[in-house]
């Protein structure tokens, strides 16, 4: 199986100062961070994350291999909130996928999440882990209450908090056509999954139009978390893969070093780009305008000479 078409966005959110999120685009491999802690700690956790998902790592299959980046990650966010006395506590969600010969194997660990797309229906593939969803799984709350739940964004599992992370990992069977979604929760908090697989459904295979069309839908629905999207496709051994398939990940939201992580209702309002800057003039046309001036000082010169001489 190989990677298709590749899209990625992120975005700080109308609420937050900083992006905490993470994301690692680096075919076969792909994965969403999403950090917490105080300060600036959620974004040196998540990138910490993200650093040890991207590098290679050994295992004797797929799920080791998987397993083991995840506790990598684990090793460095924890030992760095141990460290740093201002990172203290802080840590992650990662989900990761990465993409085999006949499917794609996924570990999770958080409320970050992974959806396979396939003949026109979404299906979400990982189990949250926060506190409203244990309960609805063990039957003490609905899925209708616990959208509404205040403590919705309690996490239980987490990398980073504890010297060792259990992580859950499972091999999906995969076909060419699959699309895979990996997001935070700011995405599935804002939008629901039906509106995800409509957005997705509608793109006609623009994927990098679907995925800056979801974060701006969690925008227009409050944006109240950073919110970050990873959709690739799969193909056939056949097809031939190509540096334009995949899309580089999006460069890092400018944050302020503030350290108060909630915007204002005034530091919330988009700031609107200027347009390009003025172009230079055309290196010929620069050439004609020094050559203009050399001239209008020789006649200059050439007048004060014979002023001077008829005087």
């Amino acid at each position: 199986m190989r990677v298709g078409q590749v899209a990625s966005a992120t975005d700080t959110g109308r609420k937050r100062r900083r992006n905490e999120d993470s994301l690692v685009v680096r075919p076969p491999l792909f994965a969403v961070a999403d950090g917490m802690g105080g300060a600036q700690a959620g974004e040196i956790a998540s990138r910490l994350a993200a650093e040890a998902l991207g590098e290679t790592g050994g295992g004797a299959t797929a799920e080791e291999h998987v397993a083991e980046l995840v506790q990598e990650a684990n090793r460095r966010v924890y030992r760095r909130s141990h460290e740093d006395a201002t990172a203290s506590g802080m840590g992650t969600t990662v989900t990761v996928a990465l993409v085999g010969e006949t499917d794609v194997v996924l570990g999770h660990v958080g409320d970050s999440r992974a959806y396979r797309f396939r003949d026109g229906k979404l299906e979400q593939l990982t189990a949250d882990h926060n506190l409203v969803q244990e309960l609805v799984r063990d039957g003490k709350l609905t899925p209708e209450e616990a959208e509404a739940h205040p403590q919705r964004s309690v996490i239980t599992r987490a990398v980073g908090t504890d010297p060792d992370v259990d992580v859950d990992v499972q091999r999906i069977a995969a076909e060419p056509g699959d699309l895979f979604l990996l997001c935070s929760d700011g995405l599935t908090d804002m939008v629901a999954d039906a509106d995800i697989e409509r957005i997705v459904a509608d793109s006609d295979g623009d994927l990098q139009g679907a995925a800056d069309e979801l974060v701006a839908l969690a925008n227009n629905r409050g944006g109240v978390d950073n919110i970050t999207v990873v959709l690739f496709e799969l193909a056939g051994d056949e097809a031939e893969q190509t540096l334009a398939d995949v899309a580089p990940p999006p460069d890092e939201a400018a944050v302020d070093d503030d350290d108060e992580d909630t915007l204002t209702e005034l530091d919330a309002v988009p700031v609107l780009a200027g347009g390009p800057p003025p172009e230079a003039p055309p290196r010929r046309r620069r050439g004609l305008y020094l050559l203009g001036a050399a001239l209008l000082v020789l006649l200059a010169v050439a007048a004060l000479t014979a002023w001077e001489y008829l005087s």
